[in-house]
């Protein structure tokens, strides 16, 4: 079958384009794709650009990894930002709806507020505390509303190899600095993006198969199983890192508070994402951050 990936030059694209391709063709777009990516560059955005891709293309399934994730510039970028997270998808379950077309769809622990002092189920009340999370919200209601057959996937705090992420951005500071200071009153679930993939292709199987059980359809939360502040998942960074020889030392670590920072977006303070429902529909448990860190980092080590 042909199947279209959007956000195909993403981490999460990235990793999701060689697990979807033993299932057919994949087709990768992205808006940001430059002639030398196999994705096709596309406007995703431009919405009578998309509906000619979509007529062009005709996928049988439709896997939209596609977002505007930079959380703090959104709030400038309210625009683009529901253009992307809430129109996009909303068009490309409108198309999957008509046509019959499954789509799988992402979502983020940010449509919460964070008070609620346990980990989030997915029929929990959402308040998201920013634009981000409005506008993914929105997206992942207009999926639901569109009748399509369609899993959405919340996730949270998602890192790779690749891209614009924490621990990316923890080696490059270790390796400049001897003292850090990093958030510890945030908390949720790192998620190696290769995991997420991995789940999202057993989606993929799942309804290829037609297995008996529970349907797999509407919204499931998918993360990785530990949950840690940014501060303590930036000590799991650093002494991965430091054993892979990736860092020379392991820097000072101090935690602070939020108010540290100056940040245009609010952050949730707890957006810890229950996993129980996914993990009982696929019979599986998430993988551990050590784990999956280490795998990830390697993977890093090895490139260099």
């Amino acid at each position: 079958m042909r199947i279209l990936l959007t956000g195909a030059a993403g981490q999460l694209g990235r990793e999701l384009a060689p697990r979807l391709a033993q299932y057919g063709e994949v087709v990768g777009v992205d808006r940001s794709a430059s002639p030398a990516d196999t994705p096709l560059k596309q406007d995703l955005a431009d919405a009578t650009a998309l509906d000619r891709l979509l007529a062009k293309i005709r996928p049988a399934l439709i896997v939209n990894a596609a977002a505007h994730t930079a959380v703090d510039r959104a709030e400038e970028e309210r625009e683009q930002s529901f253009r992307l997270n809430a129109e996009l998808p909303a068009r490309l379950a409108a198309w999957a709806q008509a046509n019959d077309a499954p789509l799988v769809h992402y979502s983020t622990d940010y449509v919460f507020a964070g008070d609620a002092g346990r980990p989030y189920v997915e029929d929990d009340p959402t308040a998201p505390l920013n634009v981000y999370g409005e506008s993914k919200l929105a997206g992942e209601q207009a999926v639901a509303d569109s009748g399509c057959r369609h899993v959405t996937l919340r996730t949270s705090w998602v890192y790779s190899g690749h891209g614009h992420n924490f621990v990316l951005t923890m080696l490059r500071l270790a390796a400049e600095r001897d003292r850090l200071e990093v958030v510890d009153d945030q908390h949720g679930r790192p998620t190696w993006a290769r995991n997420l993939a991995r789940v999202s292709g057993w989606v993929v199987e799942r309804w290829r198969a037609g297995a008996a059980g529970e349907p797999l359809s509407g919204l499931y939360h998918y993360a990785d199983a530990t949950a840690v502040s940014w501060h303590g998942f930036a000590g799991h960074i650093m002494r991965v890192g430091h054993r892979l020889g990736l860092i020379d030392r392991e820097p000072e670590l101090s935690p602070v508070g939020s108010d540290r920072f100056v940040q245009a977006a609010t952050r949730p303070a707890y957006s810890v994402l229950d996993t129980t429902r996914i993990e009982r529909a696929l019979d599986f448990h998430p993988a551990g951050l050590d784990e999956s860190l280490e795998a990830c980092l390697e993977g890093i080590r090895l490139e260099r």
